[in-house]
């Protein structure tokens, strides 16, 4: 039983952690990264799908991307999508191939970005302390239904919070980490 909502506070937290990684790998470091266009929609024919599935994407230099569309008609269309989306890109095209020069960060840019940075680990906090919280809730209703004994729901309570802690640990190693990847000049 106490196995079982460990299980699932442990999947839980997980997730929030495997999120907060997707959310950090798309904040730009003045790298040029191809995940940075992940989340870029484009129109194609009337629906919105993803840049990776109209075109391919790859890194030129340390500091450009280039985009291939699989159709030349879908050059315009690209373009407009990464100007629109809020990273602040210039695209500029060259025939068929769009390229994407990374501007280097200022200061204060850094800043910003590092300040979005610590919003995206505290809401991971929150999402794993939640999952902490539904544990031991899941936990109080096993004693309250007699399936685990006061002691058995005080034990389970331990484990939930050394795994929570873990978790937070995770989330402020990999917030140190970006952080610092972000200051670096």
């Amino acid at each position: 039983m106490i196995d079982d909502v460990k299980k699932d506070a442990t999947t839980k937290m997980n997730n929030s952690v495997d999120a907060l990684q997707t959310a950090f790998s798309r904040i730009r470091t003045g790298r040029a990264h191809t995940s940075l266009l992940d989340h870029v929609k484009v129109d194609y024919y009337g629906s919105a799908s993803a840049l990776n599935q109209v075109a391919k994407v790859a890194i030129e230099d340390s500091r450009t991307l280039t985009v291939t569309p699989w159709e030349k008609d879908m050059v315009a269309p690209i373009e407009k999508a990464i100007m629109g989306s809020d990273l602040g890109l210039n695209p500029s095209s060259a025939g068929t191939v769009i390229r994407i020069p990374m501007p280097p960060l200022t200061e204060e840019r850094r800043k910003d970005l590092v300040r979005v940075v610590r919003a995206e680990a505290e809401n991971a906090r929150v999402s794993v302390r939640n999952a902490r919280r539904d544990a031991n809730a899941d936990l109080k209703e096993l004693q309250k239904e007699k399936e685990i004994s006061e002691d058995e729901e005080r034990k389970g309570q331990d484990v939930i919070q050394k795994v929570t802690d873990e978790f937070i640990g995770k989330v402020d190693e990999m917030l140190k980490a970006k952080e610092a990847e972000l200051m670096e000049v």
